[in-house]
């Protein structure tokens, strides 16, 4: 037992010298880290971020704004931001205006004897929107849609200042749409640059700019890209329910609404690329507008410009389509060979035209003109009207009694007849 307790009193001295040993490395190296640590302090101040005012500032003010009695400081930021977009409508912006239709409305009104009495008053019918495309001299020229000034007793110009100036009708055309106006100069600033129409590609940014409703939100700015080229749209313009031509146009998604009529589809470079002049308004379409290039309307502007007016080539005669009559008188009465369902009928011949001193009768078919193959109406005014003038030569083929016949004959200027 005392051999035990010997040893294992020695063995418990030994751990309590062990233990005071590692007590003393223990120490040593405590003081060690902590003369390390002040050394590193106070040569690498800026680690303990005692250095960074920014920081002391910041954590200053977070302290402070800890107290509700502390007012809390705001900066404004303010930033410049500039675009391929942006400068495209800083280039144009300018040159597109508001265009007002005024007409004389009726009003009538019981006066003093409880008679009833008219008298008339100008008010604003409708509203678009235009292009400034040209200034010379003193006169400034803005091209708009056709529909946007059609019964205009008066026509009034908003300038992208707000300045409003009278307008004067130079010329327009219900074909393709187009009109031209005459306004005061001196108050204009930008001139819009026409840009190449056939150059535009799928998938190319667009930018339209106009006035969509109106005055109020004049100067709006849509974006979005070219979603069609050498696109047709069928136009009623009579409004009698048949087709009366097909104009080409660009389709854009870029948000064309009324009001925007007339005004600039620009591309990225600034320069304008269409005429804005409808979107199909239907509440299972969306996205869909369009313009008219610009590369087709240049030789419209420019002879509304010089000539007031555009002057197309015609035949003389009153016309129908084959598809509008019944298979009956296809047969019975134009004799047309069975293959044949489509052309365009002679329903009369005007005394002293083109078609009359060629020769052509009523209830011949045309089916080609020159080499064009003529389906409808709508192709042979197209063909017509885009290459052809007044006093050219064109030949003529038709169905007469069902036998192919080929005429020749000088085009006149068209009135109301085709």
């Amino acid at each position: 037992m005392g051999y035990y307790d010997d040893q294992d009193g020695q063995r418990r001295g030994k751990e309590s010298r062990r233990g005071g040993g590692r007590f003393g490395y223990f120490l040593s190296g405590l003081i060690g880290v902590i003369v390390g640590a002040l050394v590193v302090a106070l040569l690498f101040p800026s680690i303990f971020g005692k250095t960074n005012p920014d920081s002391a500032a910041v954590d200053s003010n977070s302290v402070a704004n800890t107290n509700p009695s502390t007012p809390k400081t705001t900066k404004t930021v303010s930033l410049k931001v500039t675009t391929d977009i942006t400068k495209a409508v800083e280039k144009t912006e300018k040159a597109v205006v508001g265009v007002s239709n005024i007409q004389k409305q009726s009003i009538w009104s019981d006066d003093m004897f409880g008679q009833d009495s008219k008298s008339s008053s100008s008010q604003e019918a409708g509203s678009g929107s235009g292009i400034i495309y040209k200034k010379a001299g003193d006169k400034a020229y803005v091209v708009t849609n056709y529909h946007v000034i059609e019964g205009a007793n008066a026509l009034e110009v908003t300038l992208s200042n707000g300045k409003k100036l009278s307008a004067k009708l130079v010329g327009s055309d219900k074909y393709t749409d187009l009109a031209v106006l005459q306004i005061d100069g001196s108050n204009v600033t930008t001139v819009a640059q026409f840009g190449d129409s056939d150059a535009l590609k799928l998938g190319e940014t667009v930018i339209a700019i106009g006035n969509p409703l109106g005055e109020e939100f004049a100067g709006s700015v849509t974006e979005g890209i070219v979603s069609g080229l050498n696109r047709t749209v069928p136009v009623d313009i009579d409004e009698d329910g048949t087709e009366d031509w097909q104009e080409e146009v660009i389709q854009t998604d870029a948000a064309i609404n009324p009001g925007n009529s007339g005004g600039a589809l620009v591309n990225i470079s600034g320069q304008v690329v269409g005429i804005n002049s409808m979107k199909i308004s239907n509440e299972s379409v969306e996205g869909i507008g369009f313009s008219i290039p610009i590369n087709s309307a240049k030789p419209v502007i420019h002879q509304l410009e010089t000539k007031g007016k555009i002057t197309r080539p015609a035949l003389g005669v009153g016309i129908v389509n084959v598809s509008d009559i019944s298979a009956y008188q296809q047969k019975e009465t134009l004799k047309l060979p069975a293959n044949v369902t489509t052309g365009v009928v002679i329903g009369s011949v005007e005394n002293g035209s083109p078609a009359s001193k060629a020769g052509l009768k009523e209830f011949d078919v045309i089916y080609k003109l020159d080499d064009q193959k003529i389906d409808n109406i709508v192709e042979l005014r197209k063909f017509l009207y885009e290459h052809k003038q007044p006093g050219d030569k064109v030949k003529v083929s038709v169905y007469r009694n069902g036998q192919p016949k080929t005429f020749t004959l000088t085009l006149g200027t068209a009135s109301g007849s085709n």
